[in-house]
């Protein structure tokens, strides 16, 4: 009899125990545990469409929404609790600074909530560096920001969107990724907004920092980091776009041999408070065609940047030209599309050029 009773109650706990497991295995299977990860979608080749599987160039950005980008790839739903959101839907040589203030506000709202662990971006390739740049300095949280794009549509043979997509979603949900900044991940590689850019015009390898490196790689579903910026970002920055509607209308002026001053005269009669000049060399101003331009603009209260066309390397402050005597402020490393943004919010603060020159050291 005692053995009868001993036996039931080993059937009976083997029972709840079995239970117990089956419970983990449907909780599993629902995904509790995992990441909460939106996915904000602006457009971009990554949601584009061509004529044919074979159309890799002459495609339509911008076509397809966000429900059929996440549908398109499945696995998501095993590596994170996934959230989709249709910002806009734009080609992104279409980007603006509305956009921006729009999308900025959107991703400090939802990273603010404690139910959001990562966003993931998708966008257009042509200004991805420029919007991820942008969000690093204006993002108020250290959860991780990526911003992911692709280089064939949708449609494609070999379409590199959905791998991009399910990496850079493991990276949002990752701890690894936390107060890195935003980060930009295509092609298994991780880069910093500051200091990643587009480096060829079709190639799926295209988004790279040419002397400073990777941050890191993702393989077997996972990042893995190898170094990481020491300039200020995200958490830590003092630009804040909360209430503003508008930012300072900044222009780029393009340096060139036989470059005249129309471009600088133009913008300034336009309204420009700044001037990026994205100069030959180490930031180099045409005597006697555009160093007077930029003098002249300066004394109007346009603040001028000095920038590289070249890419690469610190701009020297009174390097090629003399700095303190006309009241210029240097780039450091940003290329003109990333000083023209950092320009444009320090213009939100001060307009005094020796504050605005520390930001380019800071930032």
């Amino acid at each position: 009899m005692l053995q009868l009773r001993v036996r039931d109650h080993i059937m009976a706990t083997m029972s709840v125990l079995f239970m117990l497991l089956m419970m983990v295995d449907v909780a599993k299977a629902r995904g509790p545990g995992l990441p909460n990860v939106t996915v904000l979608a602006t457009g971009g080749t990554i949601a584009g469409s061509g004529a044919s599987s074979t159309t890799v160039v002459g495609y339509t950005a911008a076509t397809v929404g966000i429900e059929t980008l996440l549908n398109a790839v499945p696995e998501l739903k095993t590596v994170a609790n996934v959230k989709g959101e249709q910002v806009f839907q734009i080609a992104s040589e279409n980007m603006n600074n509305d956009y921006w203030l729009k999308l900025a506000k959107r991703v400090n709202t939802l990273l603010a909530q404690d139910d959001v662990d990562g966003i993931v971006i998708t966008h257009g390739t042509d200004t991805i560096e420029e919007t991820s740049y942008f969000l690093n300095l204006v993002v108020k949280s250290k959860k991780p920001v990526v911003v992911v794009g692709a280089m064939r549509p949708s449609t494609a043979i070999s379409a590199d969107g959905p791998i991009n997509l399910f990496n850079a979603v493991i990276l949002a949900g990752s701890e690894e990724a936390v107060g890195k900044g935003v980060l930009v991940a295509l092609n298994d590689q991780i880069n910093a907004a500051r200091d990643v850019t587009k480096n060829n015009t079709s190639t799926a390898d295209t988004f790279r920092t040419p002397e400073l490196g990777f941050l890191g790689y993702m393989q077997g579903n996972k990042p893995y980091f190898y170094r990481q910026s020491t300039r200020r970002h995200t958490a830590d920055s003092e630009f804040d776009v909360s209430n503003l509607d508008v930012l300072p209308q900044v222009d780029i002026v393009y340096g060139y041999a036989n470059m005249n001053r129309v471009a600088i005269d133009a913008f300034v009669a336009a309204g420009a408070k700044g001037v990026v000049h994205a100069g030959v060399g180490d930031g180099s101003l045409a005597r006697p065609a555009v160093e007077p331009a930029l003098d002249e603009a300066r004394k109007k209260g346009v603040v001028i940047v000095r920038s590289s066309r070249v890419g690469n390397g610190i701009v020297a402050r009174n390097g090629e030209a003399k700095d303190d005597e006309h009241d210029f402020v240097v780039s450091d490393t940003l290329n003109p599309q990333k000083a023209r943004i950092l320009l444009m919010l320090a213009l939100t603060k001060t307009s005094d050029t020796k504050e605005i020159q520390r930001m380019f050291y800071a930032y």
